[in-house]
């Protein structure tokens, strides 16, 4: 029947990251140990502080609908972060709450690309950014790099990028899944650039900007010829340990936040109550309540990339942030592994689920196809045992 379905659905490709983990549930399920370094989720419990704001919400009887962009309150406390940890200044009728930062994205995109319009992803880049503007019927460009440039990308190859279609640039830093932070001097370079093209547009992911070790996060619409243009999107789910929470926010213009919420009014209204009484919580909160998950990611970042460099044929770069790391193993690609021919990424992640049963994900769902993600938002017991697995799987 999958000719009745719409043109829309049929070519719009699975997450690969949701693909890889539903693959490891299967093998789960059929009694095979696995272990799951594909999801970017982290291990920890959401704090007993953001939690008991929840039940104190339930208690007050919050359960009606929320306004679409999000309570007033909650948006002033968005402002009051924006301020303490970026140094913008916005208003609250510049911030939309969403059910996600990835429905922050997506509705940015759909308000801003008009069909044929090209949105340049500056790679590697997070899977859903471009099948997000295939849905609005845009042209995702990509604008590749690699371990040699420690995954960052050039104003040469920007400028180079640049044509009479371009629209938007979607970019992020901490980077998922490289890990690469891009400085306020590289930010700055980039925006020389785009500032000889005033209608082109900037989305700046920028939810992992508490995981950090070390380079300081900096927000492309600090640079004073870029804020006008630049939808800056973040959320609670990863520093906050609130996947499931599902809250993510933009400060933007006030044209475009005021086009997102009319978008947000057709699809999902507003976002859930309980979760944005909560977020009030984690966002007046100092940022140093979140510390120790910061550090113990640092520690397991020191220890995947220490178990790593023993194996042969991982090429690997020094991660700055978010919880992933994004070793080349092409190194791989032509040859035999225990009977298994190993043509690309692809392959070498499903070759690793299936012999060495560790999960990852193919980097050629990230517009970097000489790479595999693997995450250590994880135990330090998972993470010994998941590359000694893979160690043993690729060498003979």
């Amino acid at each position: 029947m999958i000719n009745k379905l719409s043109k829309r659905i049929n070519n719009l490709p699975i997450s690969a990251t949701l693909a890889m983990a539903a693959k490891a549930r299967e093998l789960k399920e059929n009694g095979i140990d696995i272990i799951g370094l594909s999801l970017g989720e982290p291990d920890f419990n959401t704090p007993d502080f953001i939690k008991n704001a929840a039940i104190k919400a339930i208690e007050d009887n919050y359960n009606s609908y929320t306004p679409v962009d999000g309570y007033v309150d909650l948006k002033k406390s968005i402002c009051k972060k924006f301020k303490r940890d970026n140094n913008l200044e916005y208003k609250p009728d510049q911030i939309v709450v969403s059910t996600g930062a990835k429905q922050s994205i997506a509705n940015t995109v759909q308000v801003l690309v008009n069909p044929g319009d090209d949105v340049l992803l500056v790679a590697p880049y997070w899977v859903s950014y471009s099948a997000i503007v295939t849905l609005a019927e845009g042209n995702p460009i990509e604008i590749r790099s690699d371990i040699s440039s420690d995954f960052k990308i050039t104003p040469v190859q920007l400028q180079n990028s640049i044509t009479s279609k371009t629209k938007l640039v979607i970019i992020n830093s901490p980077n998922n899944p490289s890990g690469s932070v891009y400085s306020e001097e590289e930010y700055k370079a980039l925006a020389k650039v785009l500032e000889k093209y005033p209608d082109i547009f900037i989305l700046s992911d920028e939810i992992y900007e508490h995981i950090n070790y070390g380079i300081p996060h900096f927000s492309f619409a600090k640079i004073p010829s870029m804020y006008d243009r630049t939808i800056t999107v973040n959320g609670l789910a990863k520093a906050f340990a609130m996947t499931g929470w599902r809250v993510g926010y933009i400060g933007a213009p006030n044209w475009i936040a005021k086009a997102c919420t009319k978008m947000q009014g057709q699809i999902t209204s507003g976002t859930n109550c309980i979760a944005q009484r909560a977020c009030i919580a984690a966002l007046e909160a100092p940022v140093s309540e979140i510390k120790y998950m910061i550090d113990e990611f640092k520690s397991r970042k020191e220890l995947i990339i220490n178990l790593l460099k023993d194996i042969k044929g991982f090429k690997l770069n020094e991660p700055k942030g978010a919880f992933y790391v994004f070793p080349d193993i092409s190194s791989f690609f032509g040859k035999t592994l225990k009977k298994k021919k190993i043509n690309n990424a692809s392959d070498f992640a499903i070759y690793l689920l299936e012999k060495a049963h560790v999960a990852t994900v193919t980097g050629e769902a990230f517009g970097s196809p000489n790479n595999i993600r693997i995450s250590y938002a994880a135990s330090t017991e998972n993470i010994k045992n998941a590359i000694q697995r893979i160690k043993n799987a690729v060498e003979d």
